[in-house]
Order: structure tokens, then C-alpha cells, then sequence
């Protein structure tokens, strides 16, 4: 029996958004397919991890409607190989399903799908809040890199989301360094705080466009479901506190260093060439209106540079991780950056005026 019929590239676009919810090894078996349910002409595809639930739609040619489950990386693996071109049909066959373009044919396993565990939406979700996909998309290529990776704290390894009337803000850390940002809606929101996992927001930001189409997000006291269009994620929430970013993020810094972000990047880049490997560190030494940038490593070798920047204040030497200095630099994406300082033992403040509301800040190290 054809279950479905699609052009190549139609399909491929439908398996890209779901599939990276799937993961390699699973406890469950059933948790390495994909749903394929049709109803009518709409044909869903759906994945979830019991922590994260994507679904996404394509329309179909009218026929029989069906629910299986397929193998969601060989299948995505295998529309991928194939020509630009190639019309692509699925038929049932007892047990399996025949994948088939062109001369290349497919047989693959299928389970049923009445075993497919789904995640349950709609508990004490709050109103829609409507933006921009390319503004949520901004803001989270301006605090997901500053996230925790496998942290023991685990509401660290997340991104913690904040409704607050108009505004709507995200923070990350990793406990050394906290990235902040923040846009103004065009509607007041009932206040809602709430920590998104680390892969929920990787997913999200593969699946956001630099496009005004609108994304709705209804924020739970358990789960967050978001919604583009043709396509819905749904995703529980990290149950713990997030520290408290405001008390983090310094005021007041009686130094400010003025520099074009290109040049500063650059000559992080060539010093870390000889950073110490395994503490990254690198200095910054201020003085009027010139920032030395100094890396040493275990075998005595050493990586100086010096570049023209807009300083007045007293002399600073202070070092800090290069690798946490590179990632803010490239998250920004103005000419012109400023780095405010206390002293050696504080933390720094990066902002750019170009970037409303983004605000960096990082942990000094002794070196």
C-alpha cells in the first residue's frame, strides 16, 4: 500500500527539524523512530525523548490514512543520499516499509505506533506571547553559547527564560562567565520564569529563521510549547533555581575600554596560538589608550601583541579565559565594543551599543 509520496527536498526539510530530538542510544527502541501520522492530506512527523516532543507537517496527496513508526536516522540518512530531484514514496509491506526513489530501493522495520509515547500538552500553559522568528533567534545566538555542558548543577545546563510585562529576557551561565539579553514585546505578558534545557534550545535555534514570520511561545509551570509555522515543539522545564544574574552582572565599573571588535578578536586569536592548553588564560594589560594582550604556556613560550583602543583610565593587568573572551566578541555583531573593569579580582563587563540590551560578563583568573 503507498503511504506517501513526496518530492525529496520537501521531505528532507521535515526530517531536518525533527530528527535532532532523536538520540543515538535509547533505552527505549522505540524511541529511535519517528511517527509518521496521516490524517486527510496533512502528514505529521514526530519525535520526542519524553523530555522534548517536535512535530512538524507537510501536505500530502489524499489517500489512506495511516500511524507507523520508522527508524528516524536511516531514514533521514537515506532521503539525504539521495539526488535533489528524486521523487520519493514510502509503501507499507507487512511489517515494514519500502523506501523508494528512482532504482534505489529501502526496506526498513517499523513498531507500532500505539507504543509511541507522546509528551502531554496544555497543563497551566499562560497566554500565547507572539515575535519575530529572526528576534528570538537573535537572542539566542547571544546567550546559548555561554550555557553548561553536563554540569552537575544541572539548571545550569539550560537557558533560563523570563517574562516580565514587555519584556522578555535570556540568560545563560556556566558558572564562570553569563551572558544576558533582552527585547521588548509588542504586548504585555503575565510574568513567567522558567529554565529551558540546553538541547531544547539547540533544536529551536536550527529550527528559528532570520524571517519576521512570527514564532508563539505559552510558557507552563512544567513544559513550554512553541510554535512556527507548520511545525510545534514541546518541551519540559529544568526544575530548579537559576542564580541570580542581576547580582552578577557588575554597575559601576570605574574603567572603560573603548575598541574595534575585529581587532580585539584578532589578536586574542594569534595569542591563544600559544595559551596554556588546558587553562586557556591570557592577560589584558591597560594602559592610555593601548591594550596588551599576553599568552604563556608550559613550555615557556610566550605570545605578545598590542593594539590601539580608546583607554584613559589607571593601568590594569588582569587575566581572564581567551576562549570565554573569543565567544562574546563573536556573538556580537557590531564594529565596536566596550570592556568595563573594577580591578584584577573582578569580573568584566562587555556591552556593545550596537547591541541593545546584550550585556557579557566574565570571571577573572589568577595567571
Amino acid at each position: 500500500m503507498l503511504l506517501v509520496q513526496s518530492e525529496r527536498n520537501t521531505l528532507l526539510a521535515s526530517l531536518t527539524a525533527v530528527v535532532g530530538v532523536v538520540e543515538r542510544r535509547h533505552t527505549l527502541p522505540i524511541l529511535s523512530n519517528l511517527l509518521l501520522e496521516k490524517k486527510g492530506s496533512k502528514l505529521t512527523l514526530l519525535a520526542t525523548d519524553l523530555e522534548l516532543q517536535v512535530s512538524t507537517q507537510l501536505d500530502v496527496q489524499a489517500g489512506e490514512d495511516f500511524a507507523i513508526t520508522i527508524a528516524a536516522r536511516k531514514l533521514f540518512d537515506i532521503v539525504r543520499a539521495l539526488p535533489d530531484s528524486a521523487k520519493v514514496k514510502l509503501d507499507s509491506k507487512d511489517s515494514q516499509v519500502v523506501v523508494s526513489a528512482g532504482k534505489s530501493r529501502f526496506t526498513l522495520q517499523t513498531l507500532p505506533a500505539v507504543d509511541f509515547p507522546r509528551v502531554e500538552t496544555g497543563a497551566g500553559l499562560g497566554e500565547a506571547i507572539s515575535l519575530p522568528q529572526k528576534t528570538l533567534k537573535r537572542l539566542l545566538q547571544l546567550v546559548q553559547f555561554a550555557m553548561a555542558s553536563q554540569d552537575i548543577r544541572y539548571y545550569l545546563n539550560g537557558m533560563l527564560l523570563v517574562l516580565d510585562g514587555k519584556q522578555l529576557r535570556v540568560v545563560a551561565t556556566d558558572g564562570h562567565r553569563l551572558s544576558y539579553a533582552e527585547t521588548q514585546l509588542e504586548t504585555e505578558a503575565e510574568a513567567r520564569e522558567v529554565i529551558i534545557p540546553r538541547k531544547t534550545v539547540v533544536e529551536l535555534s536550527k529550527l528559528l529563521g532570520d524571517v519576521d514570520d512570527p514564532v508563539e511561545l505559552r510558557i507552563g509551570t512544567n513544559q513550554v510549547t512553541i510554535t512556527l509555522p507548520g511545525t510545534e515543539l514541546v518541551t519540559k522545564v529544568v526544575d530548579g533555581k537559576f542564580p541570580d544574574y542581576q547580582r552578577v552582572i557588575p554597575t559601576n565599573q570605574p574603567r572603560h575600554l573603548k575598541a574595534n571588535r575585529q581587532s580585539v578578536m584578532q589578536a586574542l586569536q594569534r595569542a591563544a596560538i600559544l595559551s596554556n592548553e588546558k587553562f586557556r588564560g591570557v592577560r589584558l594589560v591597560m594602559s592610555e589608550n593601548t591594550l596588551g594582550i599576553v599568552c604563556n604556556n608550559n613550555e615557556q613560550e610566550e605570545a605578545a601583541d598590542e593594539i590601539e583602543v580608546s583607554y584613559n583610565g589607571d593601568p590594569l593587568d588582569v587575566g581572564f579565559n581567551v576562549t570565554y573572551l573569543l565567544d562574546g566578541l563573536g556573538a556580537v555583531n557590531t564594529d565596536e565594543i566596550t570592556l568595563s573593569l573594577g580591578d584584577a579580582n573582578s569580573s568584566m563587563l562587555l556591552t556593545s551599543e550596537g547591541e541593545a540590551g546584550f550585556k557579557y560578563v566574565v570571571m577573572p583568573m589568577r595567571i
